[in-house]
């Protein structure tokens, strides 16, 4: 039996590591901090590949360009940082108008504005409710380690044929810039056929239209209905990770690399005695619903508060308060960009959260 194989690779770079392992034809981005090292690494490994690797002039050129790529059929992806993937919002629209399979990485860093480059959550709104305009959404994982920016880029791509749609990768600056072991496991990821739409020349066949600009009302809205039906069937792609033992009178709900600290902060809570788990959103579109559903039906006459912490002002938090739907209480613990708080401090804020709500310490 062979050894499996262990690096050691910032996030950044596992994102571009997993890029290469789902065999992408293409890559278009323009530098932004703190997710630079990502092309960086493409600009190194592509060209060998026989790949495409072009720095764009911007990130509007960047986006633009994994649209052309992507629409005659061909693996495309961008990578930016939350002022570079606000301009690419226009573009996300068109994407997923057009039905066009793309992967995009958002390195979140703080904001609004410029703002800066430490580590935020703040951009969840922009990623979950579409970030451009109309009745869209992008399909958005939201890994928590080296190993699962690896991972969830690589199958990305595969989730992207799928539905034809683009599929967001939502990092942020802890999890890019730290160094983590990274196991290059064998991957399957499934390329589905793109014969019966991509343009790729229309010599012996019929031709082929990708638009859209439907200035008929009646087909306008059936583009919309029929978009919302496939968001509809993503909803089984729904993914949460459970820390849950049953009989939890407090429920922890964080993502990114705020679940690494609550985590933390649960087990050391558990070890004082108090009964408390945690779920961790994977996909935040489709957002976990059934996982939250799934709590409150086996608590129903007692249902726990849920707590979520974030590295933003509050929003996920609107999330679960509609999954919830006024069932339990659910209780915000925002922490403006770049304020990153200590798995003890945590604790801190949980423990007077339960204190409020009347919870008490197990006997």
């Amino acid at each position: 039996m062979t050894a499996k194989k262990r690096i050691l690779v910032k996030g950044a770079e596992a994102i571009a590591l997993g890029a290469l392992k789902a065999d992408v034809d293409c890559y278009f981005g323009y530098p932004i901090t703190p997710q630079s090292d990502i092309p960086e690494l493409m600009a190194r490994e592509l060209p060998k590949r026989g790949k495409v690797f072009l720095q764009a002039e911007s990130e509007l050129a960047a986006i633009n360009m994994v649209l052309g790529a992507a629409a005659t059929g061909k693996r495309a992806m961008t990578t930016s940082s939350s002022p570079g993937i606000s301009l690419m919002g226009e573009a996300f629209s068109y994407i997923a108008a057009l039905e066009l399979p793309a992967v995009v990485v958002n390195v979140m860093r703080g904001g609004p504005g410029l703002g800066g480059i430490e580590v935020s959550q703040g951009d969840y709104f922009q990623a979950v409710k579409g970030g451009g305009h109309g009745d869209y959404h992008l399909l958005v994982l939201a890994p928590c380690n080296a190993q699962e920016q690896y991972e969830f880029t690589a199958r990305a791509f595969e989730l992207a044929e799928k539905y034809r749609n683009p599929v967001m990768v939502l990092s942020d600056a802890i999890l890019a810039q730290m160094k983590e072991p990274l196991e290059l496991k064998k991957l399957k990821i499934k390329r589905y056929s793109v014969e019966e739409w991509a343009l790729t020349g229309a010599k012996g066949r019929p031709s082929r239209f990708i638009r859209s600009l439907f200035l008929d009302a009646e087909e306008l809205k059936e583009k919309n209905l029929t978009l919302q039906k496939k968001y509809k069937k993503m909803e089984k792609e729904a993914r949460a990770e459970f820390i849950i033992e049953g009989g939890e009178e407090v429920i922890v709900v964080a993502f990114g690399s705020m679940a690494r600290l609550a985590k933390e902060a649960c087990e050391i809570l558990k070890q004082k005695g108090y009964a408390v788990g945690m779920i961790r959103p994977i996909t935040l579109f489709p957002f976990p619903k059934k996982a939250i559903e799934k709590v409150l039906e086996a608590s129903a006459e007692r249902p726990p508060v849920f707590i979520v912490p974030e590295l933003n002002c509050g929003q996920m938090v609107e999330d679960v308060k509609l999954c919830v739907e006024g069932r339990a209480k659910v209780i915000s613990l925002p922490y403006p960009p770049s304020v990153i708080p200590f798995p003890e401090d945590l604790e801190k804020e949980i423990k007077k959260c339960l204190k409020s709500s009347s919870i008490r310490q197990r006997a």
